[in-house]
């Protein structure tokens, strides 16, 4: 029943997470809601894409589709602890994602060495 909140591919460290977006390989998403970002900022690099829009947001054949975004490239997305990341991970997946890793919350991002940007 709750089978999309598995992660089925291993889990990619933060620290490998943070050098691929900063070699441009990886895609980071923040999923997080307005009112976080704007409390803590956001990792440097990342898109803004609220968990409650991440279904059109990252869905090619919506109008709304972030062309940023590619099914083709890896995909990192983190929120506040890494249980919504989770979801979203299930959702990507079921769009059509294949490289897709939750790298869990903003702090997990800070302590492994990322830098945050203020929104």
């Amino acid at each position: 029943m709750f089978g999309f909140l598995r992660q089925s591919a291993p889990a990619l460290p933060i620290a490998d997470a943070i050098q691929q977006v900063a070699n441009g390989d990886m895609i980071l998403i923040d999923i997080r809601d307005h009112g976080e970002l704007a409390y803590s900022g956001k990792a440097k690099g990342a898109l803004h894409i609220p968990m409650m829009r991440l279904a059109d947001r990252a869905d090619p054949r919506h109008p709304d589709f972030n062309k940023a975004l590619s099914p083709d490239k890896a995909i990192g997305l983190y929120c506040a602890s890494g249980a919504r990341s989770q979801m979203a991970c299930g959702l990507m997946k079921c769009l059509g994602y294949q490289n897709v890793h939750n790298i869990g919350g903003l702090g997990h991002w800070i302590a492994a060495g990322g830098t945050v940007e203020k929104a």
